[in-house]
């Protein structure tokens, strides 16, 4: 039971260039965001198509496939676990980001 404790996976679209940072020693930082779509019928029977929108970030050599194989539109699926963290932007304003590290990546 404990590997299934904070596993996040997801299958979408790709909604930006991966951003791609290179740190110190090479190692590689890959940002994308992710489109989900949920699609269901609502009490009048009407079809509903509902987008969620998730920030996705992946180190190493899978940051270094992102660079390679993922561009804008393309459909990946991801596994990782998700993060919520703070920071002060540079008008001292706090900014709040849930985002998901990734662990796995296919692409489809």
């Amino acid at each position: 039971m404990s590997t299934l404790r904070n596993q996040v996976q997801l299958i979408g679209h790709v909604g930006q260039e991966p951003e791609i940072k290179t740190f110190e020693g090479e190692k590689k930082l890959a940002s994308l965001s992710l489109a989900t779509n949920d699609v269901y019928k609502n009490d009048k029977g009407e079809k509903v198509e509902e987008t969620q929108w998730h920030r996705i970030s992946a180190w190493g050599k899978t940051a270094e496939l992102i660079e390679k194989y993922v561009t804008k539109g393309k459909e990946i699926a991801v596994q990782g676990k998700l993060t919520h963290r703070s920071y002060d932007d540079k008008n001292g304003d706090k900014k709040y980001v849930t985002e998901v590290i990734v662990s796995e990546l296919v692409l489809l």
